[in-house]
């Protein structure tokens, strides 16, 4: 077999989701140094929940906005910054992995920019269908956008198994699993609203992909004229 001496020991990733993952991850950690007292002083220990104060999305300030008419931009920017606050060093842990895998194969497939579009309008998306079911929690967490990641491969399989004519479901198998055995801690540990905002997400990534592939606003157009 031909040897490569130049070539990298790692995969190589799109800077893009590098860039993502590098921001959830020192938020994660300078939450986690504050909190065990490493960083910061005796105030730190407080700096996840004051992230999530002002970082996280609220549907009532979203409600609040379009009663006023009045859209100030601090208030404005949760629709995207709510990601890269997580609620534990777990959850964020999860949430980076699934952030470089699937980030990786939507990049390579999409290119960069489709890929953050992606990303950044699933979590707007998954957090206005959160908002709209009158869901007062606030939501923050990188699940919602890494579920439109899941959203954008899940149409990318759908499309190649078309062209293999191979069974089409088999391109929601990854989402199906993910669902089911969150139902399952759900049922076992308790869980909360979030979920709605994750299906949202899935559904936002899948639907952007849709019009993001190439000829793919066209597909939808002749579909809809069938």
């Amino acid at each position: 077999m031909p040897s490569h001496h130049n070539a990298s020991p790692v995969n190589p990733i799109p800077p893009a989701i590098p860039a993502l993952f590098g921001v959830m991850a020192v938020a994660e950690l300078t939450f986690s140094l504050g909190a065990r007292g490493l960083a910061g002083g005796p105030e730190a220990i407080g700096w996840r929940v004051a992230a999530i104060e002002r970082f996280a999305f609220s549907g009532e300030i979203l409600g609040w906005m379009a009663q006023t008419r009045s859209f100030p931009p601090e208030h404005v920017m949760r629709l995207v910054t709510y990601p890269f606050v997580n609620g534990a060093f777990t959850s964020t842990l999860f949430a980076c992995v699934m952030l470089l895998a699937l980030g990786k194969m939507v990049a390579e497939a999409l290119g960069q920019g489709r890929t953050l579009g992606i990303f950044f309008g699933s979590a707007a998306g998954g957090a206005l269908i959160y908002a709209a079911l009158g869901i007062g929690t606030p939501l923050y967490g990188g699940f919602p956008p890494v579920y439109g990641l899941i959203g954008a491969f899940t149409y990318l399989a759908w499309i190649r198994a078309k062209r293999l004519g191979e069974a089409q479901l088999r391109a929601f198998s990854l989402i199906g699993v993910l669902l089911g055995l969150q139902l399952v801690f759900g049922l076992l540990f308790g869980g909360g609203p979030w979920w709605v905002a994750e299906v949202g997400g899935f559904v936002c990534g899948f639907g952007l992909t849709m019009l993001m592939v190439p000829g793919g606003t066209r597909r939808l157009i002749a579909r809809i004229r069938r």
